[in-house]
């Protein structure tokens, strides 16, 4: 009789088989779900396991916290009320949880920014001085549970490069740089230019890679839309449709940073620690989020990862919003973080939320849409720039994870007592729902009540 261990590796193989691939020279296409094909809804083999649905869990973060006089709601469903800085998720509000008044105990009292950063995803302790020591985050603790049952265990993405050197507090910048820990002194290497991320998405390498993929793969999509059902085919020609538009967006960047490799080169500097745009990322960060965002999206829809950490901008920030009409950088803004600029710039990456939820949302999957068997969670790493207050935590949750996870809510801790608030406890009972089941992690021992 197989044992454990060959029912897994015989698991895997037929998850894996019974996806749909495109194929073509250098490169890889996975393919969204559909309902014509033996993929995910296949019956299953002898002594294998039925596969349902995938269930997908991605944190967003943003540096420096809100205008805290703009962000709350109020109420419940399709009735609640939104305040200035939350109106991008209008249209989501249904399927959204607003969750105040959590914290991350190892960050509170320890020094501001880094110590306040680094272990956002773990809540472990962080070491100051030269030697990294946190805790692993709970992205990688997901990728390392769940992660076998994907093509690629987690994407880390970010829109900012990481900076290095030590803050005054005598803690390592990688802690304000990094949310995604592989371990408790190694962060997981973050990609933060969307050309790389794009050919990650795709295998897509070797000497052909300046080519268009569809091209590549046009022979195989014809083949297959002859084969499939018509409602299946519209979703895949949407599919094409939107890898084209991306992949539009990706090729005007790839001559950007091939021309600041060769420039770092010539001057002896890393890309690194080259500024922006020097650096070959894109000038404009609205259309960086937008393609992190729309290779996020992609990699769901189609089982490329279940699991995805994306820094939209790290803390001590400097990044720019003259489309904002903010002057400052986003750190030095923070510091005013009641102002009409700052909350401007706090509805902005609440905007990076709903346009990666809305791109879900219009994925059909099943009987709802890839949203509905998501998780998006948006959360900073303080509350107050100006007082690097870090007691309580902005968060948002979107999605229902098949539906484990009740949507359309205000939840407040604030008053719960510090020993039931923890972010940690919020983390224990989203793990759970993706089927990861912890009896703790970081600092919480029980999962958040009302979860």
């Amino acid at each position: 009789m197989p044992n454990s261990r060959e029912n897994s590796l015989a698991a895997r193989r037929f998850r894996l088989s019974r996806r749909t691939f495109l194929r073509g020279v250098g490169v890889t296409m996975a393919l969204p779900w559909m309902e014509s094909l033996k993929t995910w809804g296949a019956e299953p083999l002898k002594d294998v396991a039925t596969e349902v649905l995938p269930k997908r869990m991605a944190a967003l973060f943003w540096g420096n916290g809100v205008n805290a006089n703009h962000w709350w709601a109020k109420g419940a469903g399709q009735s609640m009320e939104l305040s200035k800085s939350l109106q991008p998720m209008e249209s989501l509000k249904a399927k959204m949880n607003v969750i105040d008044g959590l914290f991350n105990r190892s960050a509170v009292g320890v020094g501001i920014h880094p110590g306040q950063t680094g272990n956002l995803l773990s809540g472990m302790p962080l070491m100051k001085g030269a030697v990294l020591k946190g805790g692993i985050s709970m992205d990688q603790v997901l990728a390392n549970h769940i992660g076998q049952d994907s093509i690629q265990p987690s994407m880390v993405l970010g829109c900012e490069q990481p900076i290095t050197g030590y803050h005054e507090t005598n803690f390592s910048m990688a802690y304000s740089s990094h949310i995604s820990w592989q371990s408790p002194d190694s962060p997981v290497p973050m990609e933060v230019y969307p050309s790389l991320a794009f050919d990650s998405l795709f295998e897509n390498h070797g000497s052909q890679r300046t080519q268009s993929i569809l091209d590549r793969v046009k022979d195989e999509a014809s083949s297959l839309g002859r084969k499939i059902s018509s409602s299946d085919k519209s979703k895949l020609d949407e599919y094409l449709t939107s890898v084209r538009e991306v992949e539009k967006r990706v090729d005007r960047m790839r001559g950007d940073k091939a021309k600041a490799d060769i420039n770092g080169q010539g001057r002896g500097v890393p890309v690194v620690m080259m500024k922006r745009p020097d650096n070959g990322l894109p000038e404009d960060i609205r259309e960086h989020m937008r393609l992190m965002c729309d290779i996020t999206a992609m990699a769901f829809q189609t089982d490329k990862t279940r699991v995805v950490s994306l820094l939209l901008c790290r803390d001590l920030s400097g990044l720019f919003y003259p489309f904002l009409d903010v002057r400052k950088a986003h750190h030095a803004a923070s510091h005013d973080d009641l102002s009409d600029d700052f909350e401007r710039v706090t509805r902005f990456y609440c905007s990076q939320l709903a346009y990666l939820a809305g791109r879900l949302e219009a994925m059909p999957e099943g009987e709802g849409t890839v949203l509905d068997n998501s998780c998006l969670l948006l959360l900073s790493n303080m509350w107050s720039g100006n007082r690097h207050d870090s007691t309580r935590l902005p968060i948002l949750t979107v999605g229902g994870l098949g539906g484990t996870l009740q949507t359309g809510r205000v939840l407040n801790y604030l008053d719960k007592g510090d020993e039931n608030r923890k972010v940690c406890g919020l983390y224990l009972s989203l793990m759970d729902k993706m089927g990861v089941k912890l009896n703790h992690f970081g600092d919480a021992d029980a999962q958040l009540a009302g979860i």
